[in-house]
């Protein structure tokens, strides 16, 4: 099998870097797998047997720019047309926690193949485009299975992100019921997961909530005693019914999350983080979507309904928001000045804005003021 991806010829230059001193230059990963699913390709991973600081030498004898950017673990970011390519050296694990690990480098592709997470992501290809598949992970591929590398249970326990990756992966790449014996190591090993940090598992969440449609891994994570250990009384129904009502609108992991867990510890931005806690109080408080849209955008707006909307069971009316979020009170402090000043103006314009809102926009400066 053979790849013919645009970004193999735009790739050349860095892997003729490589090649032309006797070293081998292999894609590796995601964009090996989303190539031959005919899926986008972003990240271009190589994989070689030059360890980092040969690779920095090479880069800067072509006259490209390297990085070091995680040069003990053997990574070297190389740029060229303005494109970054992480090369990796070889590696096989030597000692790992749960959490990290400590490799060495090598020669060996099937070692390096050995310490990856799933077989999908065990696939390599040659500058020419020839896929390599030293583990066998083609046919699982084709089948859309994630499976793990080798023994799922240690796999697992080698990173205890790995059990949300797989339910990530699942969610994106499998078809049917998640692989039997994956699913089982990932219960067997959730208490695992208590070991790492919050940061990890939000960037995690947040990933696997930007499926398309995670409902049903997430259900399975449920069921499965993940779900509760991440997030402590987290129901996975209204999440399907929130995907349900978004229709073709692009998945939001923040919305999603609002109908999941609002408390979790997960090290969100504080971007993230307050736009999370508006989305819960808009679904708990009641607020009118016409003066959420008012106040915060037509876009805010229809996101609290489908919050709503998903956890109370009934389908949001969305229509007219956009206008609501383009509309200005008649009313402003020029036209209460200067029977009214300091704090009794300030109360008076509000009072008068919420009369506004009531009506539906509708009524007139003459009557508000009347």
């Amino acid at each position: 099998m053979t790849l013919q991806d645009p970004w193999l010829s735009e790739a050349r230059p860095v892997c003729e870097m490589l090649t032309a001193a006797g070293h081998r230059a292999l894609f590796v990963g995601g964009c090996v797998r989303n190539a031959l699913l005919g899926a986008p390709v972003s990240d271009l991973d190589i994989a070689t047997d030059a360890h980092p600081d040969r690779v920095m030498a090479l880069a800067e004898g072509a006259g490209l720019r390297a990085v070091p950017t995680g040069i003990a673990h053997g990574t070297v970011t190389v740029i060229a047309g303005g494109r970054p390519y992480e090369i990796t050296t070889f590696r096989r694990d030597v000692a790992t926690d749960g959490r990290h690990a400590t490799v060495a480098f090598s020669d060996d592709i099937a070692e390096d193949a050995a310490r990856r997470d799933f077989t999908m992501n065990a696939l390599y290809a040659a500058p020419d485009g020839q896929v390599l598949d030293p583990l066998g992970g083609l046919p699982d591929l084709r089948a859309r299975r994630v499976r793990f590398v080798g023994d799922p249970g240690a796999r697992i326990a080698e990173d205890y992100l790995r059990v949300l990756r797989f339910f990530r992966f699942h969610a994106i790449y499998g078809a049917d019921d998640p692989d039997p014996e994956a699913l089982a190591a990932c219960a067997a090993h959730a208490d695992g997961m208590d070991t790492l940090s919050r940061e990890r598992v939000g960037m995690e969440l947040k990933k696997l909530l930007s499926a398309r449609d995670p409902a049903p891994a997430v259900c399975t994570m449920a069921a499965a005693g993940i779900l509760g250990r991440m997030l402590p009384g987290a129901d996975p129904v209204p999440l399907a019914v929130l995907v349900h009502l978004e229709g073709d609108l692009p998945p939001d992991p923040m919305r999603r999350l609002a109908v999941l867990a609002t408390d979790a510890d997960l090290r969100l931005s504080k971007a993230e983080a307050a736009r999370l806690s508006r989305l819960a109080g808009a679904a708990r408080e009641g607020t009118p979507l016409m003066e959420i849209a008012y106040r915060h955008g037509a876009e805010e707006a229809r996101d609290a309904g489908l919050v709503r909307g998903a956890l109370t069971g009934q389908p949001p009316q969305l229509a007219g928001l956009e206008e609501a979020a383009a509309a200005r009170c008649p009313v402003s402090a020029r036209d209460l000045m200067p029977a009214l000043s300091g704090a009794a103006l300030g109360e008076r314009l509000r009072m008068l804005e919420s009369r506004w809102i009531a009506s539906g926009f509708r009524l007139t400066r003459d009557e508000l003021l009347g």
